[in-house]
């Protein structure tokens, strides 16, 4: 297309266009003075050509002035390079440009640039997020901004193809509880009042649902103001689908076909379902890496009659006892190591990892002094093979134990070298409904899930004011999918009856004020013809993240908050002028 102020870019040219009349634009990536004889590396985001400059017909003191990461046009004159000269590393080395003339475009102050983006000096992380648009120059950042473009568009014409209607929806919006806080945005011309930046469009595409828009998705920014990790940030994409008349099966259907499209997986690729209750007992979390071994078996049982002081305390105190068998062959550990575990698992609640080996088919070490046979015999009854090996035991309440059991075997996984390439994707369902804590029920997922249909009766019967009533065993019809250890998305079948939405909102304890100030909108709209819907959400940014092969979710995103919620360019979040506090009727908090 006509218009650009260059003919080629810097990874174009090749042997074939020798002879070729060019004009190049890019950042000065190297400059070299050879006792007279002139070069520079020109580089845009598709790759470097060399400039030379025998043939220049203006003044050559201008060179002078293109510093490292100055910008330049040049016009000149493809040309063969000597057999000497010839860079086999670069696909343009066969080649380069005889300059003729040159326009120094934008002048790099090279004495006060932070670092240079593909200088020899790593630039410390800070740097690079403060200076993120000297970073965004990398062939990295860039390779990563265009996966990212690619693989919104493939999700896009996987859902054109099954006609999806693509729908924007409000960024001011009702606060509503999603299960994190709230960015809210005080009004103006409503003073007293807020709207809140959403934490997902739940009740938006559920009345596009109502409002007979039968299928549905949005590549959606959304807000949530919680503790960050290397896989989260405060404000994140999802793509946001929710279907009319939908089954659990078209959903997954529908996913199936999506990640084909997405990543390199065969045509019979089927993905395979884990309960949550097993995903808990085997590997501690909702989320499970099954590219490698190492699950969790639980032995509370077995030591029932221990006289293991911390086994037997976190017994009598209602906990339980996890233990992991890590085969000598698949790796053995020094004391130092085994004593290191306790790092591990320390953020998660744990106080320690106990331990004992097996040495020809001996327990040594550790606790092995309270390890009878027997319960050696009954420890090994619960693995595939009776070898030598470390067991390790993890004892706590039972919160604590699945968290520091899944840091450790996830810390075990990367240091034995266990995790092999390739995806591997799992569905995890049967969710608990609710929650019982402080004294009350809290839904699991959000109150627009649905029961399982088979519950339904106890669902209506069950006691609110109990902790075991039959509430805390109803199953929702909820599906996360999994990749690789990660939450990529996660949805439900939702609520489409009015009488099963207020008994959802009875058992969270919402009084019918509550209800009707937070929802009544949406309380009224399923009175008047709801077809039953459920939807999904990927998470843009995490699913990119794992195309790309990064751990740090910070890498496919172009202008990304660190951990602290804080943006190092633009130094944001800042205070307002008083006068912003005036028109919004908010006093500031010293």
């Amino acid at each position: 297309m006509k218009g650009l102020q260059r003919s080629h870019h810097c990874g174009e040219l090749r042997a074939s266009d020798v002879g070729k009349e060019v004009t190049l634009t890019g950042w000065v990536n190297k400059n070299r003075d050879l006792g007279g004889l002139h070069f520079i590396d020109l580089r845009d985001k598709y790759g470097l050509t060399q400039l030379s400059f025998s043939d220049f017909k203006e003044d050559i003191s201008i060179l002078k002035s293109c510093h490292l990461e100055s910008v330049i046009k040049v016009k000149g004159k493809v040309q063969a390079r000597p057999e000497e000269a010839l860079n086999k590393n670069m696909n343009t080395g066969e080649v380069e440009v005889s300059v003729e003339s040159l326009e120094l475009l934008s002048e790099s102050d090279v004495n006060s640039i932070p670092f240079l983006p593909f200088g020899a000096t790593e630039a410390t992380e800070d740097n690079k997020l403060k200076y993120r648009y000297l970073d965004l120059r990398t062939h990295k950042l860039q390779n990563m901004l265009k996966l990212r473009s690619e693989t919104t568009l493939k999700v896009r014409q996987t859902l054109h193809s099954e006609d999806f209607v693509e729908v924007e929806t409000p960024i001011l919006y009702k606060s509503t509880p999603e299960g994190a806080r709230d960015y809210i945005v005080p009004s103006r011309v409503h003073p007293g009042s807020v709207y809140a930046l959403p934490q997902s469009p739940q009740t938006l595409k559920q009345l596009l649902m109502i409002g007979g828009t039968d299928k549905y998705f949005q590549i959606a920014k959304c807000f949530r103001d919680e503790d960050l990790r290397a896989d989260r940030q405060p404000e994140f994409t999802q793509i946001d689908i929710e279907v009319s008349f939908a089954t659990e099966e078209y959903i997954k259907n529908l996913v199936t076909k999506m990640l084909k499209n997405l990543f390199p997986l065969k045509d019979d690729f089927e993905i395979p379902v884990m309960s949550y209750d097993v995903a808990m007992r085997d590997y501690g979390c909702d989320k499970p890496d099954v590219r490698f071994g190492l699950k969790h078996h639980i032995v509370s049982d077995i030591f029932k009659d221990t006289d293991f002081g911390v086994f037997k305390s976190a017994l009598e105190s209602g906990g339980m006892i996890k233990s992991i068998f890590v085969p000598a062959k698949m790796g053995t550990f020094s004391r130092k190591i085994l004593d290191g575990f306790v790092n591990v698992v320390k953020p998660f609640g744990g106080k320690g990892v106990a331990f004992f080996k097996v040495e020809n088919d001996q327990a040594v070490g550790g606790i092995s002094k309270f390890v009878s046979a027997e319960n050696l015999n009954d420890l090994y009854s619960k693995v595939e093979k009776r070898e030598d090996g470390t067991w390790l035991f993890f004892a706590d309440s039972e919160d604590i134990v699945h968290a520091s059991a899944d840091a450790l075997r996830r810390h075990l996984g990367v240091e034995l070298d266990l995790i092999g390439d390739g995806y591997e994707f799992l569905w995890v369902n049967d969710f608990p409904l609710f929650e019982y804590d402080d004294g009350r029920y809290y839904a699991c997922h959000h109150p627009f899930t649905m029961v399982k249909e088979e519950q339904i009766d106890q669902y209506f019967s069950g006691d609110v004011s109990s902790p075991n009533a039959e509430l805390k065993s109803l199953k929702a019809q909820a599906y996360d999918l999994v990749c690789n250890g990660y939450e990529i998305g996660g949805g439900s079948i939702r609520i489409h009856n009015g009488k099963v939405q207020e008994r959802m909102f009875e058992i969270l304890g919402m009084s019918e004020e509550e209800v009707k100030h937070q929802f009544g909108f949406f309380v009224e709209a399923l009175k008047y013809g709801t077809p039953p819907h459920g939807g999904l959400a990927f998470g843009l940014d995490r699913l990119t993240m794992i195309l790309a092969g990064t751990d740090n979710i910070r890498d496919v995103i172009a202008f990304p908050k660190t951990t602290t919620a804080s943006d190092m360019m633009a130094g944001a979040p800042s205070v307002p002028a008083m006068e912003q506090f005036e028109e919004l009727h908010i006093k500031p908090v010293k």
